[in-house]
């Protein structure tokens, strides 16, 4: 699995300003399946998500603070820098970004082509909202997906959940794998993951999304016995 893959690292910032559902988990998890990527020497990938300190970048609609400058990412403080346990090492690339996906207005796609990467592998947070629209963005490029479910948060877990739903729905070369099969793959060992065998896979009427929440998460578990 090392050749033409690269391992995308979004938003694993400091920021404090939301409560994230089983972080340190998620955090652990990020790290071991970072240090095999690393010691595969698989192409490494970070996003921040950065505002400027005077708001004049916001999209229309961001929350702002008192004086007008964004309420988080804010440039220039310890809020946007990577958060220690998963800092990169010099020769891994950062990538800062002013909007959810990690393609819109950044080098990206053109740092993967250089690099000649067809299957992307993609954590971080917050699953509904970077990570959702960067794996919509990779399957638009052209890219295999591969989505560490357990490597990726967001605020709730239904969030998290919903997100993995319509991802899984509608990725159609998606992978969804958790940490500990993607760190086999990576070893070029035999691994577990759930493929969409056809579109809208886990369909469901509001009233079933329960259900169908718990139908994924059996399949997800069923990729790590």
């Amino acid at each position: 699995m090392n050749n033409n893959n690269a391992l995308l690292i979004i938003d694993m910032q400091q920021e404090d300003g939301f409560v994230l559902e089983h972080f340190d988990k998620v955090v652990a998890n990020t790290a071991y399946l970072l240090d095999t990527a690393r010691q595969q020497r698989v192409p490494i990938l970070y996003t921040r998500h950065i505002n400027q300190a005077d708001g004049n970048d916001l999209p229309r609609g961001e929350p702002r603070a008192c004086d007008g400058g964004p309420s988080g990412y804010r440039a220039g403080t310890r809020q946007v820098e990577i958060i220690e346990r998963l800092a990169p090492r010099p020769d891994e690339a950062i990538i800062d970004k002013g909007r959810y996906s990690a393609f819109h207005r950044t080098d990206l796609d053109a740092r993967l082509k250089a690099l000649d990467v067809d299957t992307l592998i993609i954590s971080g947070v917050l699953t509904d909202v970077c990570v959702l629209t960067t794996v919509f963005d990779a399957f638009a490029l052209g890219y295999h997906t591969r989505l560490v479910s357990d490597a990726c948060t967001t605020t709730t877990l239904a969030g998290h959940y919903s997100a993995l739903l319509i991802m899984v729905n509608w990725v159609y070369s998606l992978e969804i794998l958790t940490s500990s099969e993607c760190r086999r793959a990576l070893q070029n060992l035999d691994y577990l993951s759930l493929n969409p065998e056809h579109p809208d896979l886990f369909a469901h009427q509001p009233h079933e999304l329960p259900g169908t929440i718990a139908r994924l998460q059996n399949h997800l578990v069923r990729t790590q016995e």
